[in-house]
């Protein structure tokens, strides 16, 4: 793509979109169906950047996929990879990583682990140090606590129940859970969260999609009342045969803003209230900003007289600890609310693709709005005067797809580097254009 791309304001929009894949339940789906026994045949993967990688590397640990096109992605599991070396390049793809690393640690091999320069300056630490007791050998390789790194075949377990933080990242939580039936051999694997559970649908959705992999997970809790989850001794993952990847509910959240910003009706094929994403939750936040929301099972559909003919989305004060992406679209929303709003408990946008506190403060002041950050909040007041502006988007797919929806307060805007979307939705920007008019 061009080095830059230039909105024109968008007057009006309309229609139907089928999402692309989940890229969370995509690759999760891709690491479970590897370890799972037999052949299964993954339908309605997102093809992107994150997902190609997870796929990449698990070709580099020699686990067989083979592409059938529209048929989907058939991929050959075992509950030992082929390869029991590789190097393997995560990109990125902050899921990618903390999931391979829990499981790669329990494969008896030796396993370097690399990406590009802000992958290194995303922490690990965490997942490392609720590893190590169970027996994980990780070897830092150039700053403590951050990629790369070296895995080399675990010593004996000598730890239960596993510990890890869940303030950080859920993923971390994901990855070991994930991981729970390579240890769960001889006797069950308990995991214990620490401190508060960030974005707990994430871990809901690993819950789900073990299940239907064929592993329970129990819920329960600790003596302070924090998560505790347990996989049984004995627990194996089996191939379902086929698993359909539903639409990405955090890309759903971009053209659900767009048919409240701009009008509408749009709606978004395969994502709904069957959808096992915590992103669906946006809807809510929708109808809060005084959106029109229908649903139906398998679509959402987002309306309402546009801002064009006087719409005004309500000002919001509102905790996004469960929708952390979809806060993103959000804050662009509060852009043209009828007062200050405020995100809270969006720290985990600080070790992200970039840190996405400071980056969305800095471009929504660049069209006028006026922003109080916190550690962990954003105060947005809206803008008397929008402005037109050249947004920078930090190498950040979330930053291009949420502030080209500023385009609809009928300004002009230039996204720097708009391929960046290329990480999770390749096609986003020709898909924004069939549905708008300007």
């Amino acid at each position: 793509m061009p080095p830059f791309l230039d909105l024109a304001p968008i007057r009006g929009a309309r229609g139907t979109l089928r999402l692309p894949g989940s890229k969370s339940v995509s690759i999760r789906a891709l690491l479970l169906a590897s370890l799972a026994q037999g052949e299964t045949r993954l339908t309605g993967l997102l093809d992107s950047d994150d997902t190609r990688v997870m796929r990449e590397a698990l070709r580099a640990c020699g686990v067989p996929l083979h592409d059938e096109g529209e048929a989907g992605l058939c991929v050959r599991g075992a509950a030992r990879f082929p390869l029991r070396e590789a190097q393997i390049f995560v990109g990125n793809s902050g899921l990618s990583i903390r999931t391979l690393v829990a499981v790669l640690c329990f494969m008896d091999g030796r396993y370097r682990l690399s990406g590009v320069p802000r992958m290194h300056e995303r922490p690990i630490g965490d997942l490392v140090d609720a590893l190590r007791p169970l027996g994980a050998r990780i070897t830092y390789l150039e700053r403590e606590r951050f990629p790369p790194l070296l895995i080399e075949p675990a010593l004996p377990r000598v730890a239960q129940p596993v510990r890890v933080r869940g303030d950080a990242s859920s993923q971390f939580l994901t990855g070991i859970l994930q991981a729970a039936p390579l240890l769960a051999r001889e006797q069950p694997l308990t995991v214990q969260v620490e401190g508060e559970l960030i974005s707990r649908p994430y871990i809901d959705l690993s819950i789900a999609l073990m299940r239907r992999f064929g592993v329970e997970v129990e819920r329960g809790a600790g003596a302070s009342g924090a998560p505790r989850y347990t996989v049984a001794a004995g627990a194996r993952y089996c191939s379902p045969g086929v698993f359909a990847v539903e639409g990405d509910a955090s890309s759903a959240s971009y053209f659900l803003a767009l048919g409240a910003l701009a009008g509408g009706p749009v709606r978004v094929l395969g994502m709904g209230r069957s959808s096992l994403q915590g992103d669906v939750r946006f809807a809510e936040v929708l109808t809060a900003m005084g959106a029109e929301i229908a649903q139906g099972d398998d679509w959402t559909e987002a309306r309402s007289i546009g801002l064009a003919a006087g719409f005004r989305p309500r000002a919001i004060d509102a905790d996004f600890n469960h929708i952390p992406d979809a806060a993103m679209t959000a804050a662009v929303i509060a852009l043209f609310a009828d007062g200050p709003s405020v995100l809270r408990n969006i720290g985990s946008w600080r070790v992200k693709e970039t840190d996405r506190i400071a980056a969305m403060a800095t471009e929504l002041t660049k069209v006028g709005a006026r922003v109080e950050v916190g550690a962990d909040y954003l105060r947005i007041e809206p803008p008397t005067v929008l402005r037109a502006a050249s947004i920078d988007t930090y190498d950040d797919h979330r930053m291009a797809m949420s502030f080209s929806l500023v385009a609809c307060g009928g300004v002009n805007v230039r996204i720097n580097d708009p391929g960046c979307v290329s990480k999770t939705f390749p096609d986003y920007f020709a898909q924004l254009a069939a549905l708008t008019s300007t």
